[in-house]
């Protein structure tokens, strides 16, 4: 018996453990399989696929109210273009706005228009190398406008009309846009796009295509592309606002069910970028290039986002990231920095790919010495990886990220979403929604090791399948290093003794002295703008507007009157650079590289400024990290830093970059736009190293505190989700504690004013055959808020014309524009602006057309459709603008400093209705009198002629 019972008791032994392991193995095996298991899509998002393939994706959302937006996605982009149509998918992008089925010629744009949709701002549509996306956003609270997005959209999948005429107008439009894009870039691209492309096909599929294809194809070449791919199986339709989903969901059914495929469906190739296992080099010059830079890239097949495996490999990618970018800015604070600037970190590539990438733009003559910083931080990173601290500090600021994410869901806006559901149709990139992105992250973030971001190191940066890349100004060609230079620069970092990166963090309480708090004064309601004012006992004021526009968003500005006004010509450099250097330095306890680690994952940033009428500060922070935000606000005020080592690396940087910035054509021509407009004041020309050399760090520190000395003269306007019984008591702690001594500065004007009269000045600067016009009307004006609206409805209706005259009727230009600013201090002065970009030989006679655009303002005044398409998009674009934070704080900042009434806003739209015809007539007769005129151009330099 004994031996039976112990035979019994082994064999039950051996039962307990084959029973647990394969436990065991079962809950190993759950977990694999959960972890490899797909995400699903958000359930917020209704989706469908119709039987001819025709995908869509409709969701619910009131971020903004009343409004939707509906975009087209075609898995169709120039990747896909034959020899023969090389553009065309471009092109076919401009042809749809150019005549569909319900909507011939240029209907669509101007039955938009007249629905309050601006062209270009709001409709708008682009083409990359795998896709085509037209965009449309509309108000959703007119049901036969939202029936007629639908059409448009149904018109945008397959009912352009391509009409021979139309096509040959447009033309001269998408050469023009192909201009704006030459110069220095556009030309080094070419050159290097097929080493680093591989040679693939993406290498030679640019979407902007080719002048010989632009100019001479015929619409069957651009038919044919239509036809073959543009196809419900490879589109998808989304609509994201404030809509009934069932309501619209039957709407597309019955839109969209009757597009068919072709007969003949020709095979929709998913084309890669190859990966060769070679190591390249490449380095390319220009003479309007203007700094040498260098890219180092190590390519490697992009993995897929859509298991939950794939999101937790996603969230150790972002920490990698974060952790890196870190350590590269500490490399910029050092008094003497090894290059301009520099950075590293994974990124996506294209075709099929991600890199590995360091980039580096290096100081004049000091090339090597920035190459070899920027790799050795690589090096660095791969020999001994992150620290624990890093990863902690990392993982904090990511939780409370996403934490902030989940909290503004209700808040998100529609644009948000649409751009997930884009890329679930496009590229199966998983899209499941905030709560399950929320829990995956709490799930696995713990989790996550040092070895786990560590081993992205060794993954990443391999010695195969690197590219490197230098574009250098072409003075500099003769100096730049071979592919067996870099090389050995290469080997040499490698073969340097280095020490683990030092994570320097500091225990130190941000601020020195804990402050005093004040009292509040005086409080005063405004119940219809629901704005309390708040006078402190140190005479400082404070506007609060609590608002449920964000759920976790505080946002706050301040400002006092003085600003660079007050110092002499020979103290501006020195004024205007000293919140810079001091917003460089750190605060309080703390310098710049401890308060960057003490603040990652605060969800908190503030930062001084002064301008040449104001000092401030701005800032915002989650309500939860408010406070952190008041004491960085005190410390601003009362213990602000001057670091020495991060001055001179300041203008160590800054003196290099200015080194060749007289080669880029665009700088040069704004360079010169800013002179002739502030009378070559010299606080409006360009900087030199003269003007760097009379920056000095000491009268800096000493302005600075001179501009914060008087908290008495400051406004402070708070917005967002404000809990006002625990502002309060912070307000009084931090702000209430600010010294004053009530000296009630104020600003001087300085006079500085555009030339009198009339003049042009042509710049001669850049190698390509592209030109940039400036028509600039200025003087004083009349400043009141009801010739505010009718000077923007001047600058609307001018636009309006401009783009039919001169794109659309004339096809001279691509994108022509109006701006118009206004101040009413120091004086009372306007600047209206026409500009565009065109052919050298086509100025004068465009020039000649916006006059006369301008001159039939002032004779005739605008038809009253185009006034009526302005009031309809100013009000389409004002109700959403309304119920945002950012607005209310310009707004309200506006008013104070113009030291006007805040309640004007409840007035705006009774003056956008009393517009008519005539007051814009009257405007443009007394404000583009052309008595103060300036011509400004830019042309190339070969057309100079040896007199000018």
């Amino acid at each position: 018996m004994p031996l039976r019972l112990n035979c019994d008791r082994l064999v039950l032994a051996f039962l307990t453990i084959s029973l647990l392991s394969y436990k065991t193995f079962a809950q190993g095996s759950r977990a694999q399989k959960q972890q490899q298991s797909v995400l699903p899509l958000d359930p917020a998002v209704r989706t469908g696929k119709l039987a001819n393939g025709f995908t869509y994706y409709i969701r619910h959302n009131e971020e903004p109210k009343d409004r939707v937006m509906l975009y087209l996605v075609n898995k169709a982009g120039s990747i896909l273009e034959d020899d023969n149509q090389r553009g065309l998918a471009h092109f076919m992008e401009h042809m749809s706005f150019n005549g569909t089925k319900h909507f011939p010629h240029n209907e669509l744009v101007d039955y938009l228009q007249k629905a309050g949709v601006r062209f270009g701002a709001d409709i708008n549509a682009y083409t990359s190398f795998d896709e085509t996306v037209y965009e449309l956003p509309l108000p959703s609270n007119k049901p036969e406008l939202l029936k007629g997005g639908l059409q448009i959209m149904r018109d945008w999948a397959h009912e352009a009309l391509l009409d021979t005429g139309e096509i040959n107008k447009e033309r001269g439009v998408v050469l023009e846009e192909k201009r704006l894009g030459k110069g220095a870039s556009e030309r080094m691209r070419r050159e290097y796009f097929p080493v680093i492309l591989n040679n693939s096909r993406y290498a030679e599929r640019i979407p902007i295509g080719l002048d010989t294809v632009l100019n001479n194809f015929k619409r069957p070449a651009i038919a044919s592309f239509y036809n073959d791919w543009y196809r419900p199986d490879l589109q998808a339709l989304i609509i994201v606002g404030d809509i009934d989903v069932n309501q619209i969901e039957a709407q597309v059914k019955q839109q969209f069910a009757s597009l068919k495929n072709p007969v003949h469906e020709r095979v929709r190739n998913k084309y890669t970028v190859p990966l060769s296992g070679k190591n390249q080099f490449i380095s390319v010059t220009d003479k309007e290039m203007a700094a040498t830079e260098v890219e180092i890239m190590i390519k490697h097949k992009a993995p897929a986002l859509k298991t939950v495996a794939d999101y937790r490999t996603a969230l150790i990618k972002g920490l990698f990231d974060q952790m890196l970018s870190a350590r590269y800015a500490d490399l910029l604070r050092k008094a003497d920095p090894p290059f301009i600037s520099g950075s590293a970190g994974i990124s996506g590539f294209m075709g099929g790919l991600d890199a590995y990438d360091v980039t580096m733009q290096a100081k004049p003559g000091e090339l090597e010495r920035g190459f070899k910083a920027a790799w050795r931080e690589t090096e660095r990173l791969k020999r001994f990886g992150f620290t624990i601290t890093e990863l902690e500090r990392a993982k904090t600021a990511y939780l409370n990220n996403i934490e902030s994410t989940l909290k503004e869901k209700s808040k998100t806006n529609s644009a948000s979403y649409i751009k997930e559901y884009q890329a679930y149709f496009l590229t199966d990139e998983a899209a499941p929604g905030i709560e399950k992105e929320y829990q995956l992250t709490k799930d696995h973030l713990p989790g996550i090791s040092l070895t786990d971001v560590n081993s992205l190191a060794s993954t990443y940066i391999t010695n195969t399948n690197r590219d490197i890349l230098i574009l250098a100004p072409e003075k500099e060609k003769s100096s730049l290093p071979d592919e067996s230079v870099i090389n050995s620069w290469l080997k040499a970092v490698a073969a340097e003794i280095l020490t683990p990166y030092k994570d320097d963090v500091s225990s130190k309480p941000l601020l020195s002295n804990i402050p005093i708090p004040g009292k509040i004064k005086n409080e005063v309601l405004n119940k219809k703008l629901n704005i309390t004012t708040i006078t402190l006992s140190n005479g400082l004021k404070v506007l609060l507007k609590p608002t449920d526009f964000k759920n976790d968003q505080i946002i706050f500005s301040a400002f006092a009157s003085g600003g660079t006004s007050l110092y002499s010509d020979a103290d501006y450099q020195s004024a205007a650079s000293a919140s810079a250097i001091i917003a460089s330095s750190g605060v309080g306890n703390y310098n710049t590289g401890e308060l960057s680690k003490y603040l990652e994952g605060k969800q908190t940033g503030v930062k001084p400024y002064i301008t040449e009428r104001f000092q401030g500060i701005s800032g915002g922070s989650t309500p939860k990290a408010l406070e952190t935000a008041m004491q960085l606000v005190y410390a601003y005020f009362t213990e602000p830093r001057i670091d020495t080592a991060i001055f001179k690396g300041i203008i160590t940087r800054s003196k290099a970059s200015l080194a060749n910035r007289a080669n880029d054509p665009g700088t040069v021509f704004s360079d010169t736009v800013s002179a002739v407009m502030g009378g070559y004041n010299s606080r409006r020309t360009a900087p030199t190293l003269q003007k760097l050399a009379q920056i000095n760090p000491d009268k800096a520190y000493r302005i600075y505190k001179e501009r914060f000395a008087d908290a008495g003269n400051f406004t402070f306007t708070f917005v967002g989700n404000i809990d006002l019984n625990i502002i309060k008591p912070l307000l009084e702690k931090y702000l209430g504690s600010l010294p004053s001594v009530n000296q009630h500065e104020q600003a001087k004007d300085l006079n500085i004013q555009p030339p009198l009269g009339r003049m042009e000045k042509t710049v001669y600067k850049g190698s390509e055959p592209k030109a940039t016009v400036y028509l600039i009307f200025n003087g004083k004006y009349d400043y009141s808020p009801g010739n505010n609206v009718k000077m923007n409805a001047l600058k609307e209706t001018l636009e309006i014309r401009l783009l039919e005259r001169l794109r659309e009727d004339e096809s001279g230009v691509y994108s022509p524009g109006v701006e118009v600013s206004k101040t009413k201090l120091p004086q009372q002065r306007y600047n209206f602006v026409v500009y565009f970009s065109c052919a050298p030989q086509n100025v004068d006679q465009l020039i000649a057309s916006a006059l006369d655009e301008i001159n039939k303002l002032k004779t005739e005044g605008p038809p009253q459709a185009n006034l009526d398409k302005w009031r309809a998009e100013d009000k389409t674009s004002f109700e959403p603008q309304l119920k945002t934070n950012d607005f209310w704080l310009g707004y309200l900042n506006g008013q104070l400093q113009n030291d006007q009434d805040l309640d004007q806003i409840d007035h705006y739209n009774d003056l956008l209705n009393t517009v008519k015809p005539d007051d814009v007539k009257s405007m443009a007769g007394k404000y583009l009198s052309g008595e103060n005129y300036i011509k400004l151009i830019l042309m190339p330099e070969g057309l100079k002629q040896p007199n000018n």
